[in-house]
């Protein structure tokens, strides 16, 4: 996920759930995410410090957050590969709200009920919602970051692509330490510097963070998540969040329903728009939740969606339609709810999301492993149907088909 797709609170979730699909735990840091020594950046951080004094950083927190820092080159490998990845809605709610992220979502939102309860009592965000944020970014904590911060941002700060946006992360990160809500040491998030559960960069979290606990620190790296909960309800809030509206609701488009009236440019009454012959998936009418729009992501042949103000309060925290409709699902789904009524058209080799969950399973029976059978083709999947057509001597494409599917059963 790249710093100008949205307004800068978070990294990582949608550009995770773009690479893969799915798997649990913290993979172990690579030995290029360790520093090594380079003195062009050991001079860059002796001309930044007079730099960060003149904002206001003490020499005490320059030495404290510096003592252990150094060159990342693999943070620098990492931003250099980002790759922007397209997935269909269908293939990123396999992701974002697949079974097991549904399951450990409901078991989160039962362990923490009593907190968010609170939470949404006091800036009247919905709870699923921020669970459901919880679950994306980290997979409710599993996935932290271990990566040192202020050595990730100096590392991206030294390097210049994107200097000035990483020396502001960088002061701000300097200034989280010095008000003494963590030490430096414990100070870790992602290779580009989010962090926590709910994974802020740092000049968000010195903007919305909040102490909910009490404990005159706005611990959002703890193992108790609820300053990190409490800090991304305070977000939404602030955003302009509509207590008790939903984000949006599945419905159903009449025949010929006109493609130019999709879109968030459009607006109308749940009213107006049933008067269009547009209906809930239960054939009823849209209770008003205010001005809404329709978005049909994957064409009036796949699932649509009439989504209403607080839609647009989510792409505050990730501007990604998908990434929001993954939100919304999967908070609802964390609510008890079932997946999407509608169904997804074929994608364009003519294969259901069924057809290669299938294609997967007998890859993997085949001895080529798919590392799972999500329906999604990710590079693991190409890997496996590309090592089994050399092996049974077809042209190595890596791609997914029909064909390739019938020679398989």
């Amino acid at each position: 996920m790249t710093f100008t797709r949205r307004n800068t609170i978070l990294i990582g979730a949608a550009a995770f759930l773009a690479a893969c699909g799915g798997g649990a735990g913290v993979t172990p840091t690579p030995s290029n995410l360790r520093p090594v020594p380079n003195p062009k950046f050991d001079a860059w951080v002796v001309a930044f410090r007079p730099r960060a004094q003149a904002q206001g950083i003490s020499t005490a927190t320059l030495n404290a957050a510096f003592r252990d820092v150094g060159y990342l080159p693999g943070v620098i490998e990492r931003d250099r590969s980002q790759t922007e990845f397209t997935r269909t809605l269908e293939d990123y709610l396999a992701i974002a709200a697949s079974d097991e992220r549904v399951s450990k979502g409901r078991a989160a939102y039962g362990r923490h009920q009593v907190t968010l309860a609170a939470i949404s009592a006091r800036y009247g965000v919905d709870p699923a919602i921020i669970t459901a944020i919880w679950g994306l970014e980290s997979r409710y904590g599993e996935r932290r970051g271990d990566i040192p911060v202020i050595s990730a941002v100096s590392t991206l700060a030294f390097d210049g692509r994107r200097g000035a946006f990483f020396e502001k992360q960088l002061i701000a990160a300097l200034k989280i330490l010095q008000n003494g809500d963590i030490p430096a040491a414990r100070m870790t998030g992602s290779w580009a510097g989010a962090m926590g559960h709910t994974q802020f960069i740092p000049t968000s979290y010195l903007a919305y963070a909040v102490d909910f606990t009490g404990d005159g620190r706005r611990d959002i790296w703890s193992e108790d998540p609820s300053d990190a909960l409490a800090s991304t309800a305070a977000y939404l809030s602030r955003s302009g969040w509509v207590r008790g509206q939903p984000w949006g609701v599945e419905v159903q488009l009449p025949s010929g329903f006109n493609r130019g009236m999709a879109g968030r440019g459009t607006t109308r009454s749940p009213a107006a728009w049933a008067g269009m012959g547009v209906r809930a998936v239960d054939g009823g009418t849209v209770p008003n939740h205010g001005a809404a729009s329709i978005l049909i992501p994957m064409g009036v042949n796949g699932p649509a969606f009439m989504v209403f103000r607080n839609f647009t309060v989510i792409t505050r925290y990730n501007n990604a339609e998908n990434y929001v409709i993954g939100i919304g699902h999967l908070a609802d789904r964390i609510r008890g709810g079932g997946p999407l009524r509608a169904s997804f058209p074929p994608d364009a080799q003519g294969l259901t999301i069924d057809d290669r969950k299938e294609l997967q399973r007998r890859l993997t029976a085949a001895g080529f492993d798919t590392e799972g059978s999500d329906g999604v083709i990710g590079a693991k999947t190409r890997t496996a149907i590309s090592a089994y057509q050399q092996s049974a001597g077809l042209s190595v494409t890596g791609e997914p088909s029909r064909d390739l599917l019938a020679r398989l059963r």
